[in-house]
């Protein structure tokens, strides 16, 4: 079982991996999208799941604090069905309100710089969403 999280942007999909046991997630790539044109880096995706051999996917899911949708889980709502069409594979959408958040307060409490931050922050974040999906599957 390996799973692959996604951190949905408004151009950017940072990209993470979890171990062939399903316990650990690992920052893979940043792949650069454009939301107006439709294109999600399906094509580098497809490279990425033959690469790992995944077989299930975990989106993250930004809801509002009030737990209502707005236009960025219906972005992430869209990005799943999009993974659902093109792989046929599971995919599940995962809470991730705050996950950015701790991200770039993780990358600052270890010194990064804001220029390494903007360039690593939605993988990071993808980390955070898969692993926190994974910890709740096998908890």
């Amino acid at each position: 079982m390996r799973a692959m999280g996604f951190d949905v942007g408004t151009k950017t999909v940072g990209v993470a991996v979890s171990d062939g046991l399903g316990w650990t997630a690992q920052g893979v790539e940043t792949i650069k999208i454009d939301e107006e044109a439709g294109e999600f880096g399906i094509g580098r995706i497809r490279e990425l799941v033959a690469e790992y051999g995944v077989t299930s996917f975990v989106v993250g899911y930004p809801k509002n604090m009030n737990n209502t949708v707005g236009p960025r889980a219906e972005a992430s709502e869209r990005f799943a069905d999009l993974l659902r069409d093109e792989f046929s594979l599971p995919v599940e959408l995962y809470d991730e309100r705050l996950t950015t958040m701790a991200a770039e307060k993780m990358l600052i409490s270890a010194d990064v710089s804001r220029k390494k931050r903007k360039s690593v922050i939605d993988k990071m974040a993808a980390v955070m969403i898969l692993q926190g999906w994974l910890d709740r599957k096998n908890g």
